[in-house]
């Protein structure tokens, strides 16, 4: 909007000019999110607080965790909000990547919604059933993948459609360009073609799995907020770059025309996570609630997907892939030896990891700051994938 009104107005007033910028935009969205976030927390909070939004604890988790129950919810509401102001003020709306991630982010951000109203509202920690959820979710995904193929293979808007009817009247046997392919890091040449059904696979496995994998995280005060900022800061990097004729070029990575716009999202992003994170530390005023983690995982899965750089999420994300790993080898063990030996054995004290150091006796502060700290190893490791080749 405010790069709207700055070219129509550039010839007046030539400092207005600097809105071309990118980062430039990119930097007042992080402040502007991070301000929106920071101003009306507090309401949000009391809000949350009048309407009885409170947490639901499960029974079976950390007995410490107990004091935690009647904290509010669905504080992520907050974070969607500075986002979603944020990325109308300082992006280019007539860019398609800008508006396909933010219709992902608030599709999954209503069903964590509606899960997380499910929860307080007939007080059951697990919110709505397990086959409904991931139904809605995979909905969002077919959707977002089916245009993310043609729209990250695509220039422009016109020639996504022509390209998505050439496929159609091709039997269905269209190759996507290079650019689509699943980039190998570390390497300067090795990728694979994806073609358009295993572009779309991945691209659904990616956004669905990053989200459920945040969601799974989001278990102590502050532990699935920061990862998320740094991942997707360095996701925003990723975007620019890639956005960049010259850089990519330089860098060996593909060029899509028009991702560099996802800088400013992912700005916002880091902004609105760092005013959550305010409330959010320990000991947490509000809690993110399904209606955040999902919608930021949801986020930073489709941004991954359009800088092609899935293999990357998955490194810098490594906090997000092994707390859902263990929540997976968790349940596998226990029902195969509950079937081969009549009871059920655990690998971990308690599922997902984070629960398990807590049973082993680190503080909860220890186990979030602990893991923040992989995490930014992580994401540094991810970056050096732009040189290392």
């Amino acid at each position: 909007m405010l790069l709207w009104l700055a070219q129509n107005f550039q010839q007046d007033f030539s400092f207005l000019r600097v809105f071309n910028f990118i980062t430039f935009r990119a930097v007042f969205a992080t402040l502007t999110a991070l301000m929106i976030g920071l101003i009306a927390g507090p309401g949000v909070i009391r809000m949350l607080a009048r309407l009885k939004v409170g947490q639901a604890v499960r029974t079976d988790g950390p007995q410490t965790h107990l004091i935690k129950s009647g904290t509010p919810t669905m504080g992520g509401v907050l974070i969607l909000i500075a986002i979603g102001i944020s990325t109308l003020l300082w992006s280019d709306l007539g860019n398609r990547f800008v508006w396909i991630v933010l219709v992902v982010t608030l599709g999954f951000g209503t069903i964590g919604w509606v899960d997380d109203y499910r929860k307080v509202v007939y007080k059951d920690p697990n919110g709505m059933r397990s086959r409904e959820k991931y139904f809605w979710q995979s909905v969002i995904g077919v959707v977002a993948a089916i245009y993310l193929a043609f729209s990250v293979s695509a220039p422009n808007n016109t020639q996504v459609w022509d390209l998505f009817v050439a496929w159609v009247e091709s039997g269905f046997s269209l190759d996507l360009p290079p650019k689509a392919d699943l980039i190998v890091p570390f390497f300067k040449t090795i990728s694979y073609p994806l073609g358009v059904w295993g572009f779309m696979a991945l691209t659904y496995f990616v956004i669905v799995g990053t989200s459920n994998a945040v969601n799974l995280t989001d278990g102590l005060d502050g532990l699935a907020i920061m990862p998320t900022v740094m991942v997707g800061a360095a996701l925003g990097l990723f975007a620019y770059l890639t956005g960049n004729v010259t850089f990519a070029k330089y860098l060996l990575i593909p060029h899509i025309p028009g991702a560099g716009e996802l800088l400013i999202f992912c700005g916002a992003m880091a902004g609105a996570g760092l005013a959550f994170l305010w409330y959010n530390a320990y000991p947490a005023q509000v809690f993110m609630g399904d209606v955040g983690a999902l919608a930021l995982g949801g986020a930073l899965g489709t941004v991954a997907v359009i800088v092609r750089q899935e293999i990357v999420l998955f490194i810098m994300g490594g906090i997000f892939v092994v707390e859902t790993l263990s929540v997976m080898l968790q349940v596998i063990y226990f029902k195969y030896t509950k079937k081969r030996f009549g009871v059920g054995r655990r690998v971990l004290l308690m599922a997902p990891l984070h629960h398990h150091y807590e049973q082993k006796g680190w503080k909860e502060t220890q186990v979030v700051v602990r893991f923040w700290i992989i995490s930014m190893m992580l994401v540094l490791f991810g970056l050096s994938t732009l040189k290392l080749r």
